[in-house]
């Protein structure tokens, strides 16, 4: 487990065998989240698809949420209704439209080295959603967690399809409770906010980077 922050630069990671992976993770985006507007939506998005072993923890994330009774956040990206390569700039649009200025939390997938496997990220900045499957989509969130489900070199999309369900959808598990248990920490407003006619698109990122990993969001046609 590794937590700083120093200035805009900001990272925590655990392994999902530590015992206490999903309260520590809590713990940081309760501190990360606390600092937003109560009136301000959190919207999480929720990365994958479920026709991948690999690239469901997203979705497996979404759907567990979904059943929660969440306060603050809102939930895109199921195994029902998954968002992917395909419909991600829809989906941008959608928010942006929806939820005017939101707060983004973007979840994903990632490959990286061996000994890094089981990893969960938490950092500031957006995900680069396809990274490891050489996909150019819009940047994702103005925070991210990510998974590392397995190893990065080669074969991606064989590596994939070759990764452990009891993995994910361990990760899955942890990172939904963390998430369910930051949104009742959350402040919440008294009287829902009333959003201003023609509420212009917030900006998509169109930069940033996660360092260590790649993220995945294959979908179309089927660190380091």
């Amino acid at each position: 487990m590794l937590g700083k922050n120093s200035g805009a630069a900001f990272t925590f990671q655990v392994h999902v065998d530590d015992v206490h992976a999903s309260y520590h993770l809590s713990t940081q985006l309760i501190e990360q989240l606390q600092s937003i507007s109560m009136y301000q939506d959190i919207v999480i998005v929720c990365i994958g698809t479920d026709r991948s072993t690999g690239d469901s923890l997203g979705p497996l994330i979404g759907s567990s949420l979904e059943k929660k009774m969440l306060k603050r956040m809102f939930i895109y990206g199921t195994l029902k209704d998954p968002v992917h390569a395909v419909n991600l700039e829809e989906t941008l649009q959608e928010i942006h439209v929806r939820h005017p200025n939101s707060f983004i939390l973007a979840i994903d997938a990632c490959l990286g080295r061996l000994k890094n496997v089981g990893n969960i990220n938490f950092s500031k900045g957006p995900v680069i959603p396809g990274a490891a499957m050489k996909k150019k989509l819009p940047y994702v969130g103005d925070m991210h967690i990510t998974g590392i489900v397995n190893v990065s070199g080669m074969m991606e999309y064989f590596v994939l399809q070759n990764t452990r369900l009891h993995l994910v959808i361990a990760m899955a598990e942890s990172i939904a409770r963390a998430l369910a248990t930051a949104d009742r920490k959350l402040k919440t407003p008294t009287v829902p906010p009333v959003s201003p006619p023609n509420s212009s698109p917030r900006t998509i990122y169109n930069t940033g980077t996660c360092k260590t990993e790649s993220a995945l969001s294959l979908q179309k046609n089927s660190p380091q």
